[in-house]
């Protein structure tokens, strides 16, 4: 205790200094954490979280109502999972063939005019993304109708949506992830890429032998940070842009939608807490045994 106490008053500037957002964070995210035990309650708002009372089978019955219906959870659990492994896949592919690629580009002024170009899309709101790709997919006035001589109905059928969703979703993002691996890229020392020059590298062995490798630890981090989230989705998405539309539900509906359904038709936030509960214990072991994987194959890039 008394290294403690020395320790602590030997760095006490830093602990001043780290102070502000460990107290942010602690009020933040963990003082709220104590509302976890709405999903095992039905809440009554004149008694209160604490003095509601406990649901009904030892306090599981919220979990029972979200998994009652075998098939809609069934499929809200599929697209939600498919539709992480779909936008991270090909959106960390891109995000690392975009930033290689302006890295790479020659004139790198304009370089920078592109990837200033390339972020602003991820400031745009999806309520005003629910309008740019009704524009271009309406039936009667879409672009895309218009162009073709078409009259496909995109919003009645729902083959065509994962599709939709996974293009929306690059453009909004895809430039702005791309700044973290940029980022890893300025920091590769040119003098390996001179000597792999002068050993006859081509411009793509350069690639693939340098810049690749000092990339795969950011990725390593990126997907395991990621694979925590693999049961939530972006709510705007999947419920603005879609619309809600009943229609498409096969294909569109996630859990993150189904919730805010179920909060705009019912207000059951036991049933509420008990989704967002599902979610969260499902992304930290997924995390854990991600990092785990990682730590057997890979322990440099692990998170712990």
């Amino acid at each position: 205790m008394k290294d403690f106490l020395s320790n602590t008053w030997k760095h006490r500037a830093h602990i001043v200094l780290a102070l502000p957002v460990f107290l942010v964070l602690f009020f933040i995210m963990y003082v709220p954490m104590a509302g976890l035990v709405l999903a095992f309650k039905n809440y009554d708002f004149t008694l209160g979280i604490f003095k509601s009372p406990w649901a009904g089978n030892h306090g599981f019955a919220n979990f029972q109502f979200l998994m009652a219906s075998k098939d809609l959870f069934v499929r809200m659990t599929r697209n939600t999972v498919l539709y992480y492994i779909m936008f991270t896949a090909v959106g960390t592919f891109l995000n690392v063939t975009l930033a290689i690629a302006i890295d790479q580009f020659v004139f790198k002024k304009m370089a920078k005019t592109m990837q200033t170009l390339m972020i602003i899309p991820v400031f745009i709101s999806y309520a005003a993304v629910t309008f740019i790709v009704f524009a271009f997919i309406s039936s009667d006035t879409g672009i895309i109708n218009h162009t073709l001589g078409t009259n496909i109905k995109f919003y009645s059928k729902a083959a065509y949506w994962p599709w939709i969703l996974l293009v929306t979703k690059i453009w909004k993002d895809t430039g702005y992830g791309s700044v973290l691996y940029m980022s890893v890229l300025a920091g590769i020392d040119s003098e390996l890429y001179e000597a792999a020059e002068i050993d006859g590298a081509s411009k793509w062995k350069r690639i693939w032998h340098i810049t690749l490798p000092s990339l795969i630890p950011m990725i390593t981090v990126m997907l395991l940070l990621s694979v925590g989230n693999v049961m939530r989705s972006d709510t705007g998405l999947f419920y603005q842009v879609t619309r809600n539309n009943g229609t498409l539900y096969n294909t569109t509906q996630v859990i993150d939608s189904y919730i805010l359904n179920s909060i705009m038709k019912s207000s059951n936030f036991g049933f509420t807490g008990a989704a967002s509960l599902f979610q969260s214990v499902i992304g930290l072991l997924l995390m854990l045994f991600a990092n785990w994987l990682v730590k057997k194959i890979e322990p440099e890039n692990a998170l712990f």
